[in-house]
């Protein structure tokens, strides 16, 4: 999604590595992640749960900026809590990267030849999610 006249991209899909598995057997990897707002970041710190567990701002603040993932109705702490550990770093990086960075690139090598290129962490190229 960019926002209307100004080129800023607010939204950002990815596939994740491995997918949430619902109670269905469904596995969802398809997903969007929008920006982080001030009141996202904010709120989240204030939380009980984070006050008990630091470590629980990341599940709060992914809970707030998936808007998408699959089919899933909504994206809630729950689905966050049961997301495999490697989706659960792709998804910290991605918002490190999309919030604090303020891009979705990432510098690799080919091991080959050597050469280096930037690779879109998020998806959305062409023919990409």
């Amino acid at each position: 999604m960019v926002a209307s006249g100004t080129g800023l991209r607010t939204e950002y899909p990815f596939v994740l590595p491995r997918g949430f598995v619902d109670e269905h057997g469904t596995v969802h990897r398809e997903g969007v992640m929008r920006l982080a707002t001030a009141r996202d970041e904010i709120g989240t710190q204030t939380d009980p749960r984070v006050r008990q567990n630091p470590a629980y701002l990341t599940v709060l603040l992914l809970e707030r900026t998936l808007v998408r993932l699959g089919t899933l109705p909504e994206v809630d702490a729950l689905v966050v809590e049961c997301l495999f550990a490697s989706d659960l770093a792709f998804l910290q990086d991605l918002y490190r990267r999309v919030n604090q960075l303020g891009h979705t690139e990432l510098d690799v090598t080919c091991p080959s030849c050597g050469h280096g290129y930037a690779v879109e962490l998020a998806g959305g190229g062409p023919g990409e999610p």
